[in-house]
């Protein structure tokens, strides 16, 4: 499974269902969700600043990740910003492979 973290923002109509429900609630509504995508939800934070909610999901792939991102903004009480997380490893493993690069000029 990959990691996928979900930057989000409240709508007008989210930030009423939030009150409604609660930040607990709406933990478990969107545990719920990520779980019917067929993944776990490992991180869940509300947030100051630009982002509102920040979840940490392990999906199994990117096809569930965008899944989840259009159905959860076309609901239309957050919008949604999707971020691939990459562990340590994977890069130990990309640094390994190389490519052949000439940077522009060179």
């Amino acid at each position: 499974m990959a990691k996928y973290m979900f930057r989000t923002s409240y709508t007008q109509s989210g930030l009423k269902g939030l009150i409604a429900e609660g930040g607990t609630g709406r933990r478990e509504a969107l545990r719920q969700t990520v779980e019917s995508a067929g993944g776990t939800l490992e991180g869940f934070y509300y947030a100051f600043g630009d982002d509102d909610l920040l979840l940490i999901a392990d999906l199994p792939d990117s096809t569930a990740a965008t899944t989840l991102s259009l159905n959860i903004a076309a609901a239309g009480a957050l919008t949604v910003s999707v971020t691939v997380l990459i562990d340590p490893e994977t890069v130990d493993e990309a640094v390994a492979r190389g490519v052949s690069y000439r940077p522009p000029g060179a």
